[in-house]
């Protein structure tokens, strides 16, 4: 592990409640574990509404497009690291085929059914008036501020793991 630098900021128990002028101490686990956790229980409840799991829409997105249709096994280990184990992405695929939503052709390409780009494309109307709630009164700079800084810290995570 290296040895740790940065800002020597002192670490505050985290509190909902928090000021504009004492954020600075506050975890950042506690606040991108709650704004995961609100983001994906909109999201997975205005799908489930429609009979669709989140999953689900990843693997239509993933089939979608491409030089080459992805096989199933391309699609569980691009997938698995999103999702809730190791079975799940290839359960997925089981049910969307079982839908009519995806086919198979003979050299083991997944393909896109019209029936799964009709539900492809209702997903992505969806998702993006669920974005539009999320975003409300935060401006695209602001927006990707936070990822920058969200991303510079995973990055910095990452390195201090780094024998």
């Amino acid at each position: 592990m290296k040895p740790l630098t940065g800002t020597a900021t002192d670490q505050a128990p985290a509190d909902p409640a928090a000021t504009d002028d004492t954020l600075a101490t506050q975890p950042i686990g506690y606040w991108s574990g709650l704004a995961h956790t609100a983001v994906t229980r909109q999201l997975r409840d205005a799908m489930a509404g429609i009979d669709v799991t989140q999953p689900q829409y990843w693997v239509l997105n993933r089939v979608n497009g491409g030089p080459r249709p992805p096989s199933r096994e391309q699609v569980a280990t691009e997938l698995t690291p999103l999702a809730d184990g190791p079975h799940e992405i290839p359960r997925v695929v089981d049910q969307l085929l079982h839908r009519g939503w995806l086919s198979i052709d003979d050299d083991r390409g997944l393909h896109l059914t019209e029936a799964g780009e009709s539900a492809r494309v209702r997903l992505r109307a969806l998702v993006t008036e669920l974005r539009s709630v999320v975003h409300e009164g935060i401006p695209d700079e602001e927006y990707v501020i936070a990822l920058k800084v969200l991303r510079r810290m995973v990055a910095n995570v990452e390195a201090a793991t780094t024998p």
